[in-house]
């Protein structure tokens, strides 16, 4: 028996017409009111999706994909000509065909890319800022669910997703077993490991220690709490990358001439792996939201598919119908390899791990994502 998802229900003539946008652009589905896990309800949560693809009669060709932390739903071009972040694995004769599928992202409630979260507005037209609920997986993919059911699709074909996305992958496959066919979940796990969540809380805390922050309550005000972002950034990549890579990238080297030295009192200049790193932060700063971060941060710290179900075992028990591909990293350090062998080996149906091979590390789901593609055409999408 599926949860209960406040649901809202669509009609045929309504989940057509949400159908008439061109491919890859995005677009908006008021869901209604919800109720989050922590017993918080918001009057109106609005989804933010995009899809590529047309749905067949029987609406069995329909594929979700997840997206990871800082990702949103343009994962392939379409009518727009902006890059996607999965553009070389969805598209016209690609791995994810759209001439065989009907694709599906949204972006995940609490986000700042198309769906409700904490910089939209309450009825009153404040920002919610602060107010806004404590979010977890499990109310992502409730909504989603509500989305489904809007265009019309009973049950996935397949879902898909890494990191975070995977995470919401494997959440989509536990708390409506009877609504997905595959599942594909790269470098991710079923919980939150201890150390996943260190690094997560030291983001979190560099946000909240920003003087910007403001307790969340910014909006108004002439600074916003871009500090504390970038330092979460920084200490999140680090985490996405390896040592090896690292060190191959960038070594000891300065940046430009500059020369850094290590003598107290003078300028030391900078090392190219700071300026890196200053990089990655200056451009998530420039397009994310703070609390957002928080929100969906937090939301992945209390990843748990066992939650509500008795037991991880018992939550996975449930996964019986559906098949699986499950997909790691072999450099990852943020999300273990050794994470994802356990996943599959306590599936009611192991699997094999199918592996990426790549020097960088966790970003390899996103760099190298089509060394999975022959599996995937074999396994999923035969």
């Amino acid at each position: 028996m599926s949860v209960e998802t406040n649901v809202v229900l669509y009609d045929a003539e309504t989940a057509a017409a949400l159908d008439q946008a061109p491919d890859g652009i995005l677009r908006h589905l008021p869901t209604g009111p919800y109720t989050f896990e922590t017993g918080a309800t918001l009057p109106q949560i609005v989804l933010g999706y995009e899809t590529w693809g047309t749905l067949n009669a029987e609406a069995t060709n329909a594929v979700y994909i997840a997206h990871a932390l800082t990702g949103d739903s343009h994962v392939a071009r379409g009518a727009s000509t902006e890059p996607g972040w999965w553009d070389g694995f969805v598209g016209p004769g690609k791995t994810v065909d759209t001439n065989r599928y009907f694709v599906v992202a949204a972006n995940m409630v609490g986000g700042c890319s198309g769906s409700t979260g904490p910089a939209s507005l309450d009825p009153q037209g404040v920002p919610w800022g602060s107010r806004f609920p404590f979010t977890t997986i499990k109310d992502s993919v409730r909504l989603e669910a509500r989305l489904a059911d809007a265009l019309g699709i009973k049950a996935w074909h397949t879902v898909l997703g890494g990191s975070m996305g995977g995470a919401r992958a494997l959440e989509w496959a536990v708390e409506f077993p009877e609504r997905v066919r595959n599942c594909v979940v790269v470098a991710a796990t079923a919980e939150s490991s201890a150390e996943q969540i260190a690094f997560a809380q030291a983001q979190s805390a560099a946000i909240r220690l920003d003087p910007d922050f403001a307790g969340g309550d910014y909006y108004a005000n002439e600074r916003v709490p871009s500090a504390g972002l970038g330092i979460a950034r920084r200490i999140a990549h680090i985490t996405y990358r390896t040592a090896a890579e690292l060190d191959v990238r960038f070594g000891r080297a300065p940046q430009g001439s500059e020369q850094p030295v290590a003598s107290a009192g003078l300028d030391r200049g900078r090392y190219q792996v700071e300026s890196y790193l200053d990089h990655q932060a200056d451009k998530l700063v420039g397009r994310f939201d703070a609390n957002s971060y928080l929100v969906l941060t937090e939301a992945l710290m209390s990843h748990d598919v066992g939650r509500g179900h008795g037991s991880l075992r018992d939550a996975l028990g449930r996964l019986e119908g559906v098949n699986f591909l499950v997909g790691a990293v072999d450099s990852d350090r943020l999300y273990w390899p050794e994470q994802s062998e356990l996943l599959a080996k306590t599936l009611p149906n192991p699997c094999e791990v199918r592996y990426i091979t790549s020097p960088i590390g966790h970003d390899g789901f996103l760099t190298d994502i089509e060394q999975l593609s022959e599996p995937l055409k074999r396994e999923i999408f035969s």
